[in-house]
């Protein structure tokens, strides 16, 4: 192990930390204000759910991509794709608070066991979207400090919940989708 690239990789344990814990708060309680309550005249972006829906779907594809341009040593092609889906998971951010700063949340409809998958998918969902976040930073930093071996053994991990993650969001959105107003 090249003690170098393990002391470059530290320098941004900081920084994982404090994004770890900043977004998934900033994300809370920009969810629970809404610019009309400062005066903002906004209309509701309700065309939203469906343009953030397809970037978790998009993400998906691109995560399975990353993995087999890698698989298949293209480690640039690799590269650019992952790129590809933090700029997107950065984009999907930004639209889900802006929906959630102008629109009501949507409730449910569905009732019955449909209503207990749709739950459990929701509540994962949410749990493994913040959990998710200190994994991909530090597969990442692992990547350009070109700490390899330790980026693909956390690589393992961050790629499955990264696409439960997307696919569960595409599914929440689908699940929902008939009770938007």
């Amino acid at each position: 192990m090249n003690t170098e690239n393990i002391q470059n990789e530290k320098k941004y344990n900081k920084w994982i930390v404090a994004l770890s814990i900043v977004i998934p708060l900033a994300v809370a309680a920009l969810f629970g204000i809404k610019l009309k309550d400062f005066g903002f005249d906004v209309e509701p972006l309700t065309f939203l759910p469906s343009i953030y829906a397809t970037i978790n779907g998009i993400t998906a594809i691109v995560l399975i991509l990353a993995v087999l341009a890698i698989k298949k040593g293209n480690r640039k092609l690799h590269e650019g794709l992952m790129k590809f889906a933090i700029s997107l998971s950065v984009v999907f951010l930004l639209l889900y608070i802006a929906y959630h700063m102008t629109s009501d949340s949507t409730k449910y409809g569905g009732e019955g066991v449909i209503a207990y998958a749709y739950y459990f998918i929701l509540i994962t969902h949410i749990l493994l979207s913040i959990a998710v976040i200190p994994f991909v930073l530090i597969t990442y930093v692992r990547a350009i400090t070109n700490n390899i071996e330790r980026h693909k053994k956390i690589a393992r991990i961050t790629f499955p919940l990264w696409l439960y993650v997307a696919v569960t969001g595409v599914i929440v959105y689908l699940m929902i989708s008939p009770y938007y107003i």
